[in-house]
This record gives C-alpha cells, structure tokens and sequence, in this order.
C-alpha cells in the first residue's frame, strides 16, 4: 500500500503549470511552494504526460454506464426510504400493541 499524498490534485496541477512555464526555475518554484524541486520535477512530467486526457470526449459506454449508476441509485434511495418508512410504522403499531421493539 502507497503512501497518501498530503497535496491535493488542484495545487499539484498549479505548480506543475508553473514550472511548465518555465518563467522561474524549479529552486525558486520549490520555495515558493514549499515543495522539494524532485518533486515539482516529477508532477511536471506527470502533467505533461497527462496532457492530452483534457482533450479527450467521454467513451457513450462511460456515459451509459453513469447514466444507469445514478438511475440505479435512485431506485435505491427510494426503496431504502419506502423501507425506512414501513419499518417506523411497524415499529410504532407494536408500541401501540405494547409489544417491545428493539
């Protein structure tokens, strides 16, 4: 198991843009931000190598599958409160019956 990196995504693309511009060196970067230069180095290269997933359209089957996840979570979330509701009434029905619950 890796270890959990302390920076975020967002500050990881920010610095790696920075030293994309190549307007200030990876040292004057690395005190600006408080990072070692290495790894401003490496986010650089992971960024530059990443590039092109901006560019590119979501798969229709990616988009069916999200599509069919949130309706599958809907239909869940209905049940789970249909459920949530039967249970309080059953629940308070044997109160009323002096029966114990729970």
């Amino acid at each position: 198991m890796g270890r959990r990196s302390k920076f975020e995504a967002s500050f990881k693309a920010k610095v790696a843009l920075e030293a994309v511009k190549e307007q200030k060196t990876l040292n004057e970067l690395a005190k600006e931000f408080k990072v070692s230069p290495s790894k401003i180095a490496a986010w650089k290269a992971e960024f530059l190598q990443n590039a092109s997933a901006a560019f590119v359209k979501p798969d229709s089957s990616q988009e069916r599958l999200v599509k069919h996840l949130n309706a599958e979570k809907a239909q869940l979330l209905k049940k789970v409160g249909e459920l949530t509701i039967e249970n309080d009434f059953f629940a308070s029905a044997c109160e009323d019956a002096g029966l114990k619950v729970r």
